[in-house]
């Protein structure tokens, strides 16, 4: 997401960092740069000549501060604009209003709603919403049978009447299913539809009028650039929209629609669809995508994935085994799942401080499949062999290289990566002996 934008927007910054004073022909060389940069993007034009003008009216009547070099200077002032340009007049982060609130999606074939309908179904069923999803897509064939697998995958009811009715009347009478049974949440995926199929436009419309839903997020390809903003205005001149979901934001290095969208239109994006999997869904924070766009990470959803991650049982068994010193690689293995459920090894490391610029400029390359290769030689070991690693000497590292496709030297290094997380447990332990210790640890496993 945004690699291409964010490394070509260093490599402007790493020009000035040769610099020792920020020049009137520095500005505007880098302002020439970024302007490149940004059309290369796909970002719409006419929000590039804005933000190209926002910035160079600070670059020019800046103060330059002793303490920043005029890279860190340029690099402040497009951070600053780059967050006005992404948040607009967004203050306060979007939450669910009233009692049952009603989603409504809508948008091009395509773009995803159906799947979306289910991620955000996912979402606010593990932050203690009862959702219920509500199939009036009559025209795709299986588009209903598609809703009601993602909500068996999910655990989420889905509601439907076939494909006979009218999607108006199997909206009104699944709002009042959602009352009786008590659902808190109702998220209607919609059928999908060109913009000048005027039949579908005007089902659309109706639609809406006849369940005034509490929001009507419009689903967009991301991939598409600054033509998301065109469908964005088709489907505001039908119906009231009121936020975006950006779908397939980890095939699109460029940026352009996240970077336009809002601009243009005014309105804030709401959710980022950033894989296949059904958890692949991030709400969109402007602060956090500015920072990683430019190369500064995003630890913050690091941590919250990881909370969401690991469930009380799972931190409760960790804890114990801290407290015992009974780490093993059965134990270690586990670790290695709760990684997995991050999401991708590429995207967790693209958001961690330093190591996202190793990504960007090609310094550093992931191996998707190293996390399943450490699962495959652990699988490989006995019993024994997990619970007491130190037995594992030369003949047994070459058979499990053997029975788990790897080499001995793949063996040794999991088998070093497992002593470093097990001595580093121990000294959590010892820690935790002590008061101050107690404390951290008392934060860090929610008691």
């Amino acid at each position: 997401m945004f690699e291409g934008l964010t490394e070509r927007l260093l490599g402007v910054f790493d020009r000035l960092k040769k610099k020792g004073v920020l020049s009137d022909e520095d500005v505007q060389q880098s302002l020439r740069q970024i302007r490149l940069v940004l059309l290369e993007a796909d970002v719409n034009f006419t929000v590039v000549k804005d933000f190209l003008a926002a910035v160079k009216q600070r670059a020019v009547g800046e103060q330059i501060h002793i303490s920043l070099t005029p890279a860190q200077q340029m690099l402040k002032i497009v951070h600053q604009e780059l967050l006005r340009l992404l948040a607009g007049e967004q203050a306060e982060p979007w939450r669910l209003q009233g009692e049952l609130p009603v989603l409504l999606l809508c948008g091009l074939n395509g773009a995803g709603k159906t799947t979306h309908a289910a991620k955000l179904a996912s979402y606010f069923a593990k932050r203690g919403r009862k959702p219920l999803l509500v199939a009036t897509d009559v025209h795709r064939p299986a588009a209903i049978a598609q809703l009601q697998t993602l909500g068996e995958r999910i655990g989420q009811p889905v509601f439907q009447m076939g494909d006979r009715q009218e999607p108006v009347h199997i909206a009104r009478a699944a709002l009042q299913h959602a009352r009786a049974e008590r659902r808190d949440l109702v998220i209607i995926d919609t059928a999908g539809r060109l913009h000048i199929d005027a039949a579908l436009m005007q089902e659309l419309v109706t639609l809406h009028s006849g369940v005034q839903p509490t929001e009507t997020w419009l689903v967009l390809d991301a991939m598409t650039g600054q033509d998301a903003v065109n469908v964005a205005g088709q489907f505001e001149a039908a119906v009231p929209v009121d936020g975006y979901v950006l779908s397939k934001m980890d095939s699109d290095a460029r940026g352009g629609a996240a970077l336009s969208i809002r601009a243009v239109t005014g309105k804030p994006i709401r959710f980022l669809g950033i894989g296949e999997k059904l958890e692949d869904l991030e709400e969109y924070h402007p602060d956090r995508i500015a920072g990683r766009i430019l190369g500064q990470g995003d630890m913050l959803t690091v941590i919250e994935r990881a909370e969401a991650a690991m469930d009380a049982q799972t931190a409760k068994e960790l804890e114990q085994k801290l407290r015992a010193k009974t780490f093993d690689l059965d134990d270690f293995r586990s670790q290695l799942r709760q990684v997995t459920k991050l999401g991708s090894l590429d995207q967790l490391l693209a958001m961690v401080p330093g190591v996202n610029q190793a990504l960007a400029s090609g310094q550093m390359v992931v191996d998707p499949s190293r996390l399943a290769r450490l699962e495959a030689i652990i699988n490989s070991m006995t019993k024994d062999e997990r619970r007491r690693p130190d037995i594992i000497k030369n003949s047994r590292r070459r058979r499990i290289a053997l029975g788990s496709g790897t080499s001995t030297r793949e063996v040794n290094d999991l088998l070093r990566q497992y002593q470093q997380m097990k001595t580093m447990f121990g000294q959590m332990a010892d820690l935790e002996k002590t008061s101050r210790g107690r404390r951290h640890l008392s934060r860090m496993f929610g008691r």
